[in-house]
């Protein structure tokens, strides 16, 4: 249950990340505080 909590969560930020940024460098920083927060979430 937890994991497809976390599942569709980093979903939805993917989502937004994608939507809201315009460019290469702004996807990759989106991307990577995503990353970050599904490590903290993990912990």
């Amino acid at each position: 249950m937890v994991k497809k909590m976390l599942l569709i969560a980093a979903l939805l930020m993917w989502t937004v990340a994608f939507v809201g940024c315009r460019t290469t460098e702004g996807f990759g920083e989106d991307v990577q505080w995503t990353g970050e927060q599904i490590e903290e979430a993990a912990d």
